[in-house]
Order: C-alpha cells, then sequence, then structure tokens
C-alpha cells in the first residue's frame, strides 16, 4: 500500500538570481516545480510514502524531475513522451516583494497525460489521492485523466484530497468552479485560499465559507489566510490555527507545504489540532529560501520554528 499517489505536470525551472526585469537576467538555477510533485516531496520528507504519475518529456529536463523526485524518496511513474518537450516555469523577482512567474507549458509534455498513463493498480493501493485544479486546466484528456483517477480512488474506497490552486493563466473563474462544484462531491479534503474557496461557495467570513464549501461534500475543508493564519473544519468541528512568523524569501509553494503538512500527519493519524500546526509550519518553512519545495521540513526540523533566542542552532 502507498500512503499517498498524486499526478500532474511537473516542469523545469529557471529561476532569475537578479532582481528586475527578467529582460536583464543573466543568471539562472536551474531546478524544477510542479504543485502535485512538491506535495508529494513535502509528505515523503515526513516520513510517509509518495508516488508520482506524470508525463516528462525525452529530454535533460524529465531526467531532471525523475532524478530529483527519486533522489527525495518519492517513487516516481514517469511516461516518457517522445512528441513533446518538459515544460518550462521562468521565476524572476521584478521586485524586491513581487515574484514574476512565467509558464511555458502549451503543448507540454505534462499537458498531455491522459487517462491511459494513470495505473489503476497504483491509485486502488493508495491510502489517498491527492490532485489539483490545476491538472483538469491544462487539457481535455488531462482533466479527463482527474475524473478517472478519482473514480478509481472512489470505488476503491481510497480517500480523495483536492487542492484548488487555482491558475488565472489556464482558465476563467466561471470554468474553475464550474469544474470544482462538479467534483466536490467526490473529495474527502479540500484545500483552498478564501480568493480560491469563493470560485466554489460563498459564506460570511472564513468559518462561514468553509461551512459553504464542506455542505458540497468534503469531510475535511482547510481555508488557508495568510498572515492570518488558517481555519479547518472538519466533521463539524471547527479549528484556528496562527501563522509562525518568518523572514519570507520566495512565497512559491507554501499552500503545496502547507497540504502536504496536514496529509503526512492525517496519514500519521494526528490529533486535529497537531495536524494543523504541522501543515502551517511546513508552509512557513517552504517561504523561507529559494525554490517551490527546496526548504520542505523533514520532522527534526519542526521543533527548529520559535527556537534558539538568538537565531542559532548549536
Amino acid at each position: 500500500m502507498t500512503d499517498l499517489v498524486t499526478f500532474g505536470e511537473t516542469m523545469a525551472l529557471f529561476a532569475a538570481r537578479r532582481t528586475g526585469p527578467l529582460r536583464f537576467a543573466r543568471d539562472f538555477d536551474l531546478g524544477l516545480g510542479g504543485a502535485e510533485s512538491n506535495v508529494a516531496i513535502g509528505v515523503a520528507r515526513l516520513g510517509a510514502g509518495a508516488a508520482w504519475i506524470g508525463r516528462v518529456g525525452a529530454d535533460e529536463f524529465g531526467d531532471l524531475i525523475r532524478a530529483t523526485l527519486a533522489g527525495e524518496g518519492v517513487e516516481v511513474h514517469a511516461i516518457t513522451d517522445h512528441e513533446a518537450p518538459t515544460g518550462l516555469m521562468i521565476k524572476g523577482r521584478r521586485t524586491a516583494d513581487l515574484v514574476d512567474v512565467r509558464y511555458y507549458r502549451r503543448g507540454s509534455a505534462g499537458s498531455r497525460l491522459s487517462p491511459a498513463d494513470l495505473d489503476p493498480a497504483l491509485v486502488r493501493s493508495a491510502r489517498v489521492l491527492h490532485v489539483s485544479a490545476i491538472t483538469p486546466a491544462l487539457s481535455p484528456s488531462a482533466r479527463a485523466a482527474v475524473r478517472h483517477a478519482v473514480s478509481e480512488a472512489r470505488a476503491a474506497g481510497v480517500a480523495v484530497s483536492l487542492d484548488v490552486n487555482y491558475r488565472a493563466a489556464l482558465w476563467s473563474p466561471d470554468d474553475a468552479g464550474a469544474w470544482l462544484r462538479e467534483i466536490a462531491g467526490e473529495v474527502d479534503v479540500l484545500f483552498a485560499t478564501e480568493a480560491e474557496g469563493r470560485l466554489l461557495a460563498d459564506g460570511d467570513g472564513p468559518e462561514g465559507l468553509a461551512k459553504a464549501l464542506a455542505a458540497l461534500g468534503p469531510r475535511h475543508v482547510l481555508v488557508k489566510m495568510g498572515a492570518r493564519g488558517a481555519l479547518e473544519l472538519s466533521d463539524g468541528r471547527v479549528l484556528r490555527a496562527e501563522p509562525y512568523r518568518v523572514t519570507e524569501v520566495d512565497p512559491v509553494g507554501a499552500g503545496d507545504a502547507f497540504a502536504a503538512g496536514w496529509l503526512a500527519d492525517w496519514l500519521a493519524g494526528a490529533e486535529p489540532e497537531l495536524r494543523l500546526r504541522t501543515a502551517c509550519a511546513a508552509g512557513a518553512f517552504a517561504v523561507t529560501s529559494q525554490g517551490d519545495w527546496e526548504s520542505l521540513p523533514r520532522r527534526s526540523d519542526l521543533a527548529l520554528l520559535g527556537g534558539a533566542a538568538d537565531g542559532v542552532s548549536r
């Protein structure tokens, strides 16, 4: 049995080292990024088993993705597409406080994900299937893959986790909201920011919104509120957690880290208060360095937040 199975597009990531317009960037760091693979890495680092399914090009970037995920302890099930390249993500910092992310994924290998790429036995062997609403926005075949995976999971009694992860560049709020409302009844766990949650439902404040989202079907609703922390509504019970105060270096990937922290503790049977704190801690760690996933914590890291008064670990 695999603890968590997820799938989606992971891209090569070029991050500019210089602050300012991308056209003046001369030096880049090469890495990778993808919402679902970020979650897989985060869950693996916190001690659970994770498998990632995807498509990559027959190129150096595809090899990088395979090797990096495997090196992080993620079980990799990647189809090599000989007709389409691995997608690219370019990340710059326009100002000290504004991150500029550009995607080059139209016609990419990852966008060609289809139901045939999914191993039903692997999905059915999971304890939880985690998907995001990025994948169905990539192409009709990718949207069908999400539907197929969720159907397989439901038929096998596997829990389904969904992170809204709305991308305005991929589809409109109306299209995203319609798809999300359609699938929400098949989801056990739903992650969303307040703005993302309002694509599906409306409510008075974060708690009202969580209740409106739960009415669509999910047993567990997690509303991420940024600097105001997070709220969880599970089986009718409302929990709140304050955020950890850290110095933000790169905000990209914080939501994926939050989901990974919550899911890892949920899989471990942690008490609700603890899993919400772990989610917040993981999200805080994620923003403390460059990269979408590099700062995701291990269990031994969690105690470091709010630790030594002088900021030095000896």
